[in-house]
């Protein structure tokens, strides 16, 4: 991961955890690569599905001093109230969850009114010949290890009803980051 972060994703991991504020849930947690990235007055959870991997966010969490609230999760079932977060934050993994729309949904079900939503991923190409060979990939990814080249996660965000604040897409192409604003109220 280090070496995609630093040839294909550059500065995203800051570009995202910097704008997170109040109560944040960071979904896929992982090993914890975010943790450093995150301004100090917040208040993190983090949930990730493999204990193997939370553990070693645990580690990173120690190592760093940095306080926070790690727990098993499933990001398409999260077991929180309604509503629960200022941010909601997911980095890099919703390539690798199986329904990530609902994910998607269940992100938006624990964002406050008015919070804002922090996504970045790889995303479907733009470019035919680069989206063929994606098509390629995946007829390996996907079987062995759940990885998708073809989502569009923004195109989930929007269909929430969410107000894309920023967007960002590169690298040519592959890769997205937006920061969406949950609307003040919810409809009924």
């Amino acid at each position: 991961m280090g070496f995609m972060d630093r040839v294909l994703f550059g500065d995203t991991r800051d570009w995202v955890c910097a704008q997170a504020t109040g109560h944040v849930l960071e979904v896929a947690i992982g090993t914890g690569l975010n943790l450093r990235h995150y301004p100090d007055p917040i208040t993190l959870t983090g949930i990730e599905l493999s204990p193997a991997m939370l553990e070693l966010a645990r580690r990173r969490a120690h190592e760093q001093h940095r306080t926070v609230d790690l727990r098993t999760g499933d990001a398409e079932a999260l077991e929180f109230p309604d509503s629960s977060f200022d941010t909601v934050v997911c980095t890099f993994s919703l390539c690798a969850i199986p329904d990530h729309r609902r994910a998607v949904t269940e992100m938006v079900r624990v964002l406050r009114p008015g919070g804002l939503l922090l996504l970045a991923d790889h995303v479907v190409a733009p470019h035919p010949a680069l989206r063929a060979v994606q098509r390629l990939a995946e007829l390996a990814s996907v079987p062995l290890g759940g990885e998708h080249f073809q989502r569009r996660p923004i195109e989930l965000v929007r269909a929430a009803g969410l107000n894309i604040e920023r967007h960002d897409r590169f690298a040519a192409g592959l890769v997205e980051r937006l920061a969406a604003r949950n609307p003040d109220t919810k409809l009924p």
